[in-house]
Formats: C-alpha cells, structure tokens, sequence
C-alpha cells in the first residue's frame, strides 16, 4: 500500500509540475527575453557562457536565492526548486548548454546550495 501511495503522489506531483519552458515563459521571460535590469538574454550565447560554465547547480542555486536585480526564486513565492530548475536548463540549453533536467542527486546539490546561502543571510 505504502508503494502504490508513493507511486500515485510521485505521479501526480510530476503531472502538476510545469515544464521549463511553461516556467520560463510564465515567469523568467519578462526579464530573460528582454534583457531587462541586465539578465542575461534567452539564445545569447555570450551573455550564458560564463554562467554555463560555471555549473547548473551553481547558477540554479544563485538564482533561485537572488542575484543581482533578480529576486529570490524569480519573484514567484511559490515555485519549487524543481519547476525553477527546470526553467533555468530551459534558458541554458537555448544558450549552449548541453544539461539534462535535473534528477534527485542534483536538486539534492541545488538544495544544500540554497541551504548555505540562507544560513549566512
């Protein structure tokens, strides 16, 4: 019974779950299409390739936190740190990134990531 109930919650959270693209386009476009307050811009491979480099863990992380003018999880309270992630290898890979969406190892590194900023704010 325990199985099932995981299978059916691992279904219907992965069902509600937006895509990158659906995240990016409901909540990062208005800054990532546009280049407003300096994001860097969807498909401007320049602007992307420092931030690819520097890792998916790493710039996930950062931004779901906040950086720069971008506030804290893009300024949706509510996204997870699976939907934001999600949007940021979306952006990355119309960029020159060659990432794989994120699976449990990873979001464990985003999470640990976020947890270090928080308790040093």
């Amino acid at each position: 019974m325990k199985y099932f109930l995981f299978l059916v919650l691992t279904f219907l959270s992965s069902e509600s779950m937006a895509s990158g693209e659906e995240t990016y386009k409901a909540v990062c476009s208005n800054c990532h299409a546009t280049g407003l307050n300096k994001a860097p811009m969807v498909g401007d491979k320049k602007q992307w390739a420092k931030l690819i480099k520097e890792g998916q863990a790493h710039i996930t992380s950062d931004g779901y936190y906040g950086v720069g003018a971008m506030p804290p999880k893009g300024g949706k309270p509510d996204i997870t740190v699976a939907e934001f992630s999600s949007a940021v290898v979306y952006m990355a890979n119309l960029s020159g990134a060659n990432w794989k969406e994120p699976d449990e190892v990873m979001l464990k590194d985003i999470n640990k990531r976020i947890t270090k900023k928080l308790s040093k704010s």
